[in-house]
């Protein structure tokens, strides 16, 4: 009998990316009945989704298309206490994000489903947004550009007040040294910067002779530019708030291409306005979509991209592939390599 399953993709991580991946990781002889289901991200904003966040889509879908499934690869698919109750056959959720913010965890550890998910999908990518935010920050390329599509040559981005600073000799500060974090460090050092990297979570070998650790502060005092790669918990939630602003060199440049909760935005427009900071550059938000009348879209020196750091043909390969990898292992009666909830795995068998 094939195993039902529901690829349950977006515009971005298409359905039939999932399936195919799904196809070719699968044991020898398995029979699977795939359904597709597509999803409005992004062409409509991810959201709260019942008791979920960033998911796309709505319950009711969800149910009717995952009836008598098994397995889900999905990206934004809400997995809510209802949904899960309304689908008793399904045994894996799989996330191909880096983290299952679409999941009621401890909802589907009580029904015995496991959630899966793809950390570094992106990292390659975001790796690489983020060092673009920080040369077009660093050199002003946001603001000359616009002056430019204007018709209006400045010729006054010579003045030595206005002119921006080179990676190469600069004293670069990482807040996160995960998979992201750690290849930014290791382009910014093969460019020649002294990098600096806060992480309490990482010990002083796993930086080898690219970085070093330090703390928070002095990473902030020394640093000329700042990238911001940590995750959101309690301890990082606004953890870059005004007087860590006020302790950076006058003159430097923050980025984040990580969490919009980070970092207190007024604070660094303030911090702009004054010139204590000269440029920053952000992929992320704290409200998405920045809503109109943000200050931070009429702060001069602010580089900004609307949340696309992870957007690269090869970052919804990757996502597909490694869900698809977790639902093969689910197949072939093996462990999964990246779950959120292994205790779900114990619940399944006792029910």
């Amino acid at each position: 009998m094939p195993t039902t399953v529901l690829a349950a993709g977006d515009h971005f991580v298409l359905p039939h990316l999932l399936e195919r991946e799904l196809r070719a990781a699968a044991p020898p002889g398995t029979e699977l009945d795939v359904r597709r289901l597509l999803l409005p991200w992004p062409h409509t904003p991810f959201g709260k989704v019942a008791e979920v966040d960033e998911a796309s889509g709505g319950e009711e879908e969800m149910i009717e298309a995952l009836r008598g499934a098994r397995i889900c690869l999905t990206q934004m698919g809400p997995l809510t206490a209802r949904v899960l109750a309304a689908c008793p056959d399904l045994e894996l959720f799989c996330v191909s994000r880096g983290g299952p913010v679409n999941a009621d965890l401890e909802a589907a550890t009580r029904h015995g489903v496991a959630v899966c998910h793809a950390p570094g999908r992106n990292a390659v990518a975001t790796a690489e947004h983020a060092l673009a935010l920080i040369l077009a920050a660093a050199r002003g390329i946001a603001d000359v550009h616009t002056d430019l599509k204007r018709g209006v040559w400045r010729g006054d981005y010579y003045d030595y007040t206005r002119c921006g600073v080179e990676i190469d000799g600069s004293v670069v500060g990482l807040v996160g040294f995960g998979a992201i974090g750690s290849r930014v460090a290791r382009i910014l050092h093969a460019m020649g910067a002294t990098v600096l990297v806060h992480d309490p979570y990482v010990r002083p070998e796993a930086v080898g002779d690219i970085a070093r650790l330090v703390s928070l502060d002095e990473l902030l005092s020394r640093s000329r530019i700042v990238s911001l790669h940590a995750r959101v918990t309690d301890e990082t939630r606004g953890m870059i708030d005004r007087a860590r602003i006020g302790a950076m060199p006058r003159g430097a440049v923050l980025v984040n291409c990580a969490r919009g909760a980070l970092a207190d935005y007024d604070a660094v427009c303030d911090a702009l306005d004054s010139g204590h900071l000269a440029a920053a550059g952000f992929d992320v938000f704290p409200v998405e979509p920045v809503p109109a009348g943000s200050r931070l879209l009429s702060t001069p020196g602010i580089v900004l991209t609307p949340h696309i750091a992870g957007a690269s043909r090869e970052v919804a390969h990757k996502a597909a592939r490694i869900v698809a990898a977790e639902a093969a292992r689910f197949l072939r009666g093996e462990p999964p390599a990246h779950c959120a909830n292994p205790e779900a795995l114990a619940g399944r068998h006792r029910r």
